[in-house]
């Protein structure tokens, strides 16, 4: 399979690799990132809190629920949507399991089935570069967001330095090699992954990109050397309404 292949970004494609390597998801990613990646959900959760009584929060491209059951455990309602049925089939057992509450959704990203200013907090943890167009994806989380709300998007990016090829290294040649061992027959998923991420915009690349779909003081903080990078941006308030006199 050649590169342009592997980023092939269509929703048939991707909902297929996602469904297939469902049943090792969870493992492979506390493997990989030799479970840091639980540490970055904490600290999403942690900088971005949502408020009990403040409207519920959206846990985008939700996958097998993590980030959502971490803002379950804030007290507020959590509704986590994702559009590959296999892995909120394992998100639905984990939560029962776990008493979390959350409510899932099988849904499209791009065309979220929630009404415009809904959730205090929209989040979405290394599911946006996933999404086929990426505008979409933000315009639709930028929607269903309350005024005055926060999106949070926390997402793989590309560490520089010797720090970052040494990841570059890791990305391209070991983590295939390892996904492959334990998801046999699904090599193209973990080949995909740091092709995704490389070629991804990050840090003020992405954080121009979320100010140009209407969001305002948006900061980014990289977290483990540049690994991961956390984005955040507030929906701006609805302003009073202009009772001047009219000319």
């Amino acid at each position: 399979m050649t590169a342009p292949d592997l980023l092939d970004k269509k929703e048939a494609r991707i909902r297929r690799m996602f469904g297939q390597i469902a049943p090792w998801y969870d493992a492979m990613n506390h493997l990989l990132s030799l479970n840091i990646d639980k540490s970055w959900r904490r600290t999403t959760v942690r900088r971005v809190p949502a408020a009990p009584g403040g409207g519920p929060v959206l846990d985008n491209c939700t996958g097998t629920g993590d980030l959502a059951f971490g803002y379950a455990r804030l007290g507020v309602p959590v509704v986590g949507s994702d559009f590959c049925h296999e892995m909120l089939v394992r998100a639905v057992a984990k939560g029962e399991k776990a008493g979390s509450g959350v409510r899932f959704v099988e849904a499209d990203a791009q065309e979220l089935p929630f009404p415009a200013d809904t959730f205090q907090v929209v989040s979405v943890a290394f599911g946006l570069r996933n999404v086929t167009d990426t505008d979409r994806g933000l315009a639709e989380m930028v929607r269903v967001c309350q005024p005055g709300g926060r999106v949070a998007v926390l997402e793989f990016s590309r560490p520089r330095g010797v720090i970052g090829w040494c990841y570059r290294v890791y990305f391209r040649h070991l983590l295939p090699l390892v996904g492959n061992l334990f998801a046999r027959n699904q090599e193209s998923a973990y080949k995909y992954l740091p092709e995704s991420v490389l070629s991804f915009p990050d840090g003020e690349t992405l954080a121009a990109k979320m100010r140009g779909h209407g969001l305002a003081d948006v900061t980014f903080t990289p977290l483990t050397f540049g690994v991961a990078t956390l984005y955040v941006g507030v929906k701006p308030p609805v302003g009073p309404p202009d009772r001047s006199p009219k000319r």
